[in-house]
């Protein structure tokens, strides 16, 4: 498997932001800070662009005292101008190589995947990592794609595997409970993407990483 070096470390725990508010974002992403997270993706579909903007510039003042990693949800530009550490696109949002070259080439650029058509496709876009989901359904996002389960996160590291492709940390999403996190570090998931699971229940990520050992 291609390590796909950064100056950055990649966390095995991610903490997608929520909130309906700026207000609501910024206190769940300080209490998952506090809690110990040190990756950070602010997605905020409800704030204009001017708004995520205001409020990214606060988030990476408490990710810098963190010492924690900050992604930027979809918002290529706000990821430049704020000089995040990457950026977060969908299948149907600005085209990597666009986002590699208005970036450079030592930003973190995720993106997301719902099949192994998708997986290729982010290979040879050559992301940095690769969010994988839905697990099962979640409220968390619109028009979700269709659910993947445990035997479709299977199959597809399966067939990675079995063609002796590299690819990079692929991160499960989507309705992940603690149940799920063994059953999906024992098929060769990199990490897990969280968002309602912390957003409740911050103290988990501590539990996370001591019960696993996921801590990097």
């Amino acid at each position: 498997m291609t390590a796909y070096p950064k100056n950055i470390t990649f966390s095995k725990i991610q903490y997608i932001s929520q909130g309906d508010t700026a207000i609501e974002q910024e206190t769940n992403i300080n209490n998952a800070l506090q809690a110990g997270a040190d990756w950070i993706q602010l997605r905020w579909k409800q704030g204009t662009e001017d708004e995520v903007l205001a409020l990214a510039r606060r988030i990476k003042q408490h990710c810098l005292q963190h010492s924690a990693t900050l992604i930027i949800n979809d918002y290529l530009h706000i990821a430049k101008t704020i000089d995040a550490a990457g950026v977060h696109l969908g299948l149907t949002d600005t085209d990597i190589q666009e986002a590699r070259h208005v970036l450079g080439p030592h930003k973190i650029i995720g993106g997301t995947a719902n099949n192994i058509s998708d997986i290729q496709q982010r290979i040879t876009e050559n992301c940095d990592y690769i969010g994988l989901g839905p697990l099962r359904f979640t409220a968390t996002k619109n028009n979700l794609s269709p659910i993947l389960g445990l035997t479709g996160y299977q199959d597809i590291v399966y067939h990675l595997k079995n063609n002796g492709q590299n690819y990079p940390p692929i991160y499960a999403i989507g309705g992940i409970t603690l149940d799920d996190i063994v059953p999906l570090q024992d098929i060769g998931i990199y990490g897990i993407a969280l968002s309602s699971l912390i957003t409740v229940h911050p103290h988990y990520i501590q539990e996370l990483k001591n019960k696993l050992q996921w801590i990097h």
